[in-house]
């Protein structure tokens, strides 16, 4: 999207620039007894960082915050495009990720048991053991509540990656499917499409062993795309650190580097991240951080591996962006 098509969005559609705000802003929201209208009677995945559970006597409450490796408070940055004028063919990868989470999601929609079968249990990954009943956990304020379980694939490892293509919430698979559609394109023109796709694999496997390494007794199950779409920023704040990316910021538009926007990004996940180890209310749920920085981290090291070829760059997004501007060969 064009600074010009954004214009124009501001000028006809003055709710546009509302709507982000509030997918921003339902990326950092839990849900509440009281909201919890999700897709049936035994869970709503939600908004955000939040699952719902039921009470052994019946009574819905909230049990758990489900645990998403979703996208991040955006530093009061919230990206919305970039310039991708040097991409000159389609992102077919991309476009059939984009495709594939949003019917995955809705699958969920359909069957809230599929979210507590195939999203990725910590303990189940580290056990061997697929957990089928109730799982109790303790909620700070809320004592010993149960987390529902159900009967995930006969090989639990595929968790690990049907886990990525799922999410908690209207507000969370939003959020994520804007960062990998800015950020997406680019990175898989430079890396070929079927290249790209096992980069987008591998990272998000990347981002979900990070996070179970750090806690891997947890029962609260972990899902969402976004250890994936970290190591597509990663990757793309080292490749194109210059390139202008257009953000909403305090109901304004503004332009500014792609390391500006990113770099704020994996700052907060690595302050947030540090927070989250050193809470001794971890154990609850909330956002996987260290699936953030697991994925940014595999990004920008195979960014960096990307760099170093650059005498032999080919015919690429990459190429054509350093052409034309030699100051896009800097890192900072």
């Amino acid at each position: 999207m064009t600074s010009l098509a954004i214009l124009m969005l501001r000028t006809r559609f003055p709710w546009f620039l509302p709507i982000v705000r509030l997918i921003a802003s339902d990326q950092n929201d839990s849900l509440s007894p009281s909201r919890i209208n999700g897709f049936d009677d035994l869970s709503s995945p939600g908004n955000r960082s939040s699952k719902a559970a039921r009470t052994q006597n019946g009574n819905a409450c909230e049990a758990a915050r489900l645990r998403m490796k979703g996208s991040q408070e955006i530093c009061m940055l919230f990206p919305i495009s970039d310039d991708d004028r040097d991409v000159n063919s389609p992102a077919f990868v991309t476009y059939s990720l984009l495709a594939a989470n949003v019917v995955l999601f809705l699958i969920q929609m359909a069957n809230p048991e599929f979210t507590y079968g195939w999203s990725v249990i910590p303990r189940e990954i580290t056990t061997g053991i697929d957990l089928v009943e109730p799982q109790p956990i303790e909620i700070q304020g809320h004592g010993t509540q149960m987390v529902p379980q159900s009967p995930g694939p006969p090989i639990l490892w595929l968790t690990l990656l049907t886990s990525m293509f799922m999410h908690g919430g209207f507000g969370h698979i939003a959020g994520n499917m804007l960062y990998l559609w800015i950020f997406g394109n680019n990175v898989e023109h430079r890396f070929g499409h079927w290249w790209f796709l096992i980069f987008y694999l591998i990272a998000g496997l990347v981002g979900s062993i990070s996070q179970i390494a750090i806690d891997p007794g947890s029962v609260i199950p972990n899902l969402g795309a976004s250890g994936a779409i970290a190591g597509v920023m990663g990757a793309y704040v080292v490749l194109f650190p210059h390139n202008r990316v257009n953000a909403v910021f305090l109901y304004n538009v503004i332009t500014v580097p792609a390391i500006v926007v990113l770099g704020m990004w994996i700052a907060m996940q690595l302050v947030s991240g540090y927070g989250s180890i050193a809470s001794t209310s971890s154990s609850t749920g909330g956002v996987a951080y260290l699936a953030h920085i697991g994925g940014f981290a595999a990004g920008a090291i195979v960014g960096v591996l990307c760099r170093l070829q650059l005498k032999q760059e080919p015919d690429s997004v990459l190429y054509r962006q350093y052409e034309r501007d030699p100051q896009a060969r800097r890192l900072w």
